[in-house]
């Protein structure tokens, strides 16, 4: 049933991601998590070594190229059979990272940051992820506003979409992420989660990345390490409203709860003749 949805698992190589900062700062640790989160159903490891959290400040491209290709050329090596994603929004690391064995570009400025990287993607005839944020991750929390926010991520949403056309990518190659938790309030989010229908009418791929994020802690009270249950419903709603990728840290409760739910809503059902774990 894992044909229905996809996983996409978070290897932050990063010293202040909100969540796992400093966990996978060594290749070694970073190459094994991704394995591990593979071997609990991920199909998709997105690579990032810069953090996007609310207030985190950015980070030189020599930098970012230090903490993420070892990792990436270090994934390859392995044989591992996830697609390889690396989430960066400078056209430099993405160049990089796609010869070194990625094939997807995971962009939340939606190629805004660096316009070029549409020409790089386009010309490794790559996979690309285009997400909404409302300015940067330093400013995005203060006080973001909307006419409508789902109206008005779907029409961002789509000339994102359409300047990617223009620069050469196919749109097959296209996902589209409302950046939940990226310059929007509780009420933004719970309102994308609930119309996200609006969005699937795009025609690609709906992502969606709420694991662990603040706007759950708001919700339920729990810190951010206490935030899985809450996740899985979150993704668990957005599959039953049409989104198809789910960003998580937590694959396997993830995973088994999205199983479950292909199951219920797809007819007839029958039981697998393996498993992956």
């Amino acid at each position: 049933m894992s044909e229905a949805f996809r996983i996409m698992g978070v290897v932050n190589v990063t010293p202040d991601s909100f969540s796992d900062g400093g966990q996978y700062l060594d290749a070694a640790a970073a190459i094994a998590h991704g394995l591990e989160l593979e071997s609990e159903g991920a199909v998709i490891l997105d690579v990032g070594g810069e953090s996007t959290r609310p207030g985190a400040a950015p980070v030189a491209e020599d930098e970012e190229l230090r903490r993420v290709l070892p990792v990436i050329e270090g994934l390859v090596a392995t044989g591992c059979g996830a697609q390889i994603s690396i989430d960066t929004s400078k056209s430099g690391v993405a160049a990089r990272a796609l010869v070194s064995g990625a094939t997807l570009v995971n962009d939340v400025t939606a190629f805004r940051g660096d316009p070029e990287i549409a020409a790089v993607v386009a010309e490794a005839n790559a996979d690309c992820c285009l997400m909404h944020m409302l300015g940067t991750p330093r400013t995005m929390q203060e006080d973001p506003r909307y006419d409508d926010v789902v109206a008005d991520i779907k029409a961002f949403l789509e000339e994102r979409m359409s300047f990617a056309i223009a620069h050469g990518i196919a749109e097959d190659r296209i996902m589209l992420d409302p950046g939940i938790g990226f310059g929007k309030t509780v009420e933004h989010n719970l309102e994308l989660l609930r119309r996200l229908g609006e969005l699937v009418e795009l025609g690609r791929p709906v992502v969606i990345g709420t694991s662990r994020k603040s706007f759950l802690g708001k919700i339920t009270g729990r810190e951010v390490d206490d935030r899985v249950a809450a996740t899985v419903a979150t993704n668990v709603l957005a599959y039953e409203r049409g989104a198809r990728v789910f960003r998580v840290h937590d694959v396997a409760p993830v995973h088994d709860a999205l199983t479950v739910t292909a199951a219920t809503v797809s007819a007839p059902w029958t039981t697998p003749t393996s498993t992956t774990r």
